[in-house]
């Protein structure tokens, strides 16, 4: 499967099935966030992944009420970093970027191996931190939620949610973010 295919299937998908989470499958999953680039090679990323039962409920607790079809989810990646960790370049704060584009390269891996993986912002940052021992000054940037895809809609989504389920949900057309040269200079 090409990279290409592996991102036109990647879906974020909210009806999960159960999958094995084996300590095999975690090494893979960090071997490829492990030589993602970042800004001078700082690596700012950092990642708790977490499926032992007891844990996952505990974390389930921080959850917004929306984000109730993660309970479904065998494994939760906690993805963190902080400002320090990275290049600051004339007021640019490189950390997110550069963590984001590991949490991606997570994400596709992810999606090739046929899992979902997806990721959240509905959570107590505060909770989860403590609850993960993260230490205060790290940023909890988000949740990757893994499981399996599974054809049985979870009755706990919304109505958009589930419709979700069922097609890939509008995108912006390539013209309105693209440019050509200079902003507001489109494709001819």
């Amino acid at each position: 499967m090409s990279v290409k295919d592996i991102i036109e299937k990647r879906r974020a998908y909210r009806s999960l099935a159960p999958v094995e989470i084996t300590e095999e499958l975690i090494r893979d999953l960090a071997r490829v966030a492990q030589i993602a680039p970042s800004c001078s090679n700082k690596q700012p990323w950092n990642f708790i992944f977490v499926y032992e039962n007891q844990q996952l409920g505990r974390l389930f607790t921080t959850l917004s009420k929306t984000n109730k079809w993660i309970e479904k989810a065998s494994m939760m990646i906690a993805v963190f970093s902080k400002l320090e960790d990275d290049c600051v370049i004339k007021e640019r704060n490189y950390y997110l970027f550069d963590t984001g584009l590991a949490t991606a390269f997570i994400i596709l891996r992810a999606t090739e191996l046929g899992l979902v993986a997806h990721p959240i912002a509905g959570f107590n940052e505060k909770e989860a931190k403590e609850i993960l021992e993260i230490p205060e000054e790290m940023r909890l940037i988000t949740f990757l939620n893994i499981g399996k895809h599974s054809d049985t809609i979870n009755p706990d989504l919304s109505d958009n949610m589930k419709l979700g389920e069922k097609q890939r949900p509008p995108r912006k057309s390539i013209d309105e973010f693209t440019h050509i040269n200079s902003y507001g200079t489109k494709f001819n």
